[in-house]
């Protein structure tokens, strides 16, 4: 991700072509991983090219489902590619290293095999699975494995987990999911048959794709209404039930498929037991989740096929290519909805994802086109279904203030606020009302109010920047920028990497006279984040007034580097340049100025 932003800024489009190739390059090793695991567990029962075409038939299956949507088109989806290319590529080098002859290969390779399990490991949790999976093959199938090589393969995993466990330990603490339904052993199984339905169908017929599944909804028993539309839920029991029994009777049934089944059946398990609901997590489905799980499925349809009579090999051929291009087109349908936030919104709802949380985002979309009554309507639709919903209570009153209700969006303010303290372990961002309320206080000149205000709130919610900055700049503004100084420099020191709040120091020590410390603070913002010009700009200001015109020049000079394309860093530079006497090179930047202009011109007449 880090290095996507290095190479393209916000420009999404790079985030998701670097999501595609892994997804892709996920398909090519997940081919070779396959050949490897069927020819070891087929035990030359099934020609090697049957197993080379049911391995790239399987990959390729994999490649074009559309449930991987979520994890693919998803830009902070990607975790889940990156531990499948580190796991698969890990365990394909295991494999070379087992038949490398020259010693050096051989230890070479299992190091960076262990080296690219690690790496799966701390890409996502799935990547336990993953060795989880690993070692099961190598224990229970692999019957080429000796006893010191089961041995070498036990106690590389627990070294890894070890290693795994070392590397979180460093991390800062979060809470973990909280259990708030508190279901009973019972509910949850019903839950882990309605979701393992859920899957199996999605793997079979990938309709009313979206992002906000759910398997549980206790709302739906209050009327005669939500029973009928629980019951459609329940059916998910039932398939969930079947499919079970499938994988049950596919494991016993014998022939030169099975073990393949077996292998299979142990890997969606493997898979689908974290994500069960037998455990507990942020939600009860998520077609995400099935990036893993769902290989051990088509796996496990795999070993069918090979056992199926030789005169059905041709109308299975027949059936898996129209299978790749029925699921490659509903792939590219899935991911048109991607391509604008509202398209997103009002196709998830239209697929039955619709939650609070979607019409939240999309009121606030249409918020921010300035659609006030539009986005009113939805926010209060939001609370006639969940009523003292504290996100929804805050757009409501933001949109109600910029229609001029000043006094309706004030008193949802202050209700938001007062009780943000008890809602914030069930919902985020629950201070956004008292930032918004102390934001009124100061436009009406209460002052004092809105520092009382977010004096408690900062008490309550000491890590968030937000109510720091409006704290700080009600302060400089009233009391000077010491004053404010302080809770800056505080929140800047506890939070290092956070570039807003270095920006701030930086400024507040230029207003003071603190020069030196307002250039060190805002080259430290500047260090944060690659693309960013205003730290530099800044420095450039304050080395220009000094004439200190070299190092003005150097800063500009790195902030035009970082935005080339911005007029406003060759203006900068052409002032600095014209001080400095180059009046050649200012001309150049004052035409480049002009040219970038006329070419901003040009696009927005083509776009409009």
């Amino acid at each position: 991700m880090m290095a996507d932003y290095f190479f393209w800024n916000d420009n999404a489009y790079g985030f998701h072509l670097t999501n595609v190739l892994l997804h892709a390059a996920n398909g090519v090793l997940l081919f070779f991983l396959l050949r490897c695991l069927f020819n070891a567990l087929a035990l030359s029962r099934v020609q090697t090219t049957t197993l080379d075409a049911a391995a790239f038939l399987t990959a390729l299956l994999w490649v074009v489902h559309p449930v991987h949507s979520a994890a693919i088109d998803y830009i902070s989806g990607r975790a889940d590619s990156l531990a499948f290319l580190f796991a698969t590529t890990g365990w394909l080098l295991f494999f070379h290293a087992s038949k490398a002859r020259q010693t050096t290969v051989r230890v070479g390779s299992y190091l960076f095999a262990a080296a690219a399990a690690l790496c799966a490991l701390c890409s996502r949790e799935t990547g336990s699975l993953w060795l989880v999976t690993f070692a099961v093959f190598h224990l229970g199938f692999d019957r080429r494995a000796k006893k010191p090589g089961r041995v070498a393969v036990v106690f590389a995993c627990l070294t890894l987990f070890a290693a795994y466990g070392s590397l979180r330990s460093l991390a800062e603490t979060r809470q973990g999911a909280v259990d708030e339904g508190g279901w009973s052993y019972p509910v949850r199984t019903v839950l882990a048959l309605r979701a393992l339905g859920d899957y199996g169908r999605l793997m079979i017929f990938p309709t009313s794709l979206h992002m906000e599944r759910t398997v549980m909804s206790p709302q739906t028993y209050e009327n005669n209404a939500g029973w009928r539309e629980a019951i459609q839920i329940e059916y998910l029991s039932v398939l969930g039930l079947a499919l079970a029994t499938a994988l049950i009777v596919g494991c016993r049934l014998r022939g030169a498929g099975q073990r393949i089944r077996l292998f299979g059946a142990c890997w969606f398990v493997i898979g689908f037991l974290p994500i069960s609901n037998l455990f507990t997590l942020n939600a009860t489905v998520a077609e995400h989740w099935l990036y893993l799980p769902s290989v051990g499925l088509l796996i496990f349809a795999t070993g069918i096929a090979l056992d199926l009579p030789q005169p059905a090999r041709p109308f299975l051929i027949a059936a898996s290519s129209f299978a790749v291009i029925a699921l490659s087109v509903r792939s590219a349908e899935r991911s048109s909805d991607w391509t604008t936030p509202e398209r997103f919104y009002t196709r998830t709802i239209a697929a039955g994802g619709d939650s609070a949380r979607v019409r939240l985002n999309l009121g606030q979309l249409y918020a921010q086109r300035g659609e006030y009554v539009r986005a009113e309507k939805i926010f209060r639709e939001i609370l006639v279904r969940v009523p003292k919903y504290p996100i929804a209570e805050a757009n409501l009153a933001n949109v109600l203030f910029h229609q001029g209700r000043k006094k309706e969006a004030e008193a949802l303010f202050a209700s938001a606020a007062a009780s943000a303290p008890q809602d914030r372990k069930d919902y985020p961002r629950t201070w956004l009302s008292a930032v918004n309320l102390a934001g009124m206080k100061r436009q009406d000149g209460d002052s004092e109010g809105a520092i009382r205000l977010l004096e408690r709130t900062h008490a309550d919610y000491p890590d968030i920047w937000e109510i720091v900055s409006l704290e700080s700049e009600i302060l400089r503004q009233t009391q000077g920028p010491a004053i404010a100084f302080k809770l800056v420099e505080n929140f800047a020191r506890t939070h290092w990497w956070h570039y807003e709040s270095q920006l701030a120091l930086g400024r507040l020590h230029a207003e003071a006279g603190n020069t030196e410390a307002a250039v060190s603070a805002l080259r430290a913002a500047s260090r944060l984040d690659v693309h960013e010009v205003e730290g530099l700009n800044l420095i450039a200001l304050v080395r220009l007034r000094q004439h200190r015109l070299a190092e003005a020049y150097g800063a500009q000079q790195q902030a035009v580097s970082r935005q080339p394309d911005s007029p406003s860093q060759y203006q900068l530079l052409a002032r600095i340049l014209e001080q400095m006497g180059q009046n050649a090179e200012a001309k150049i930047a004052a035409d480049k100025v002009e040219s970038l202009k006329t070419i901003g011109h040009q696009a927005w007449a083509l776009t409009n």
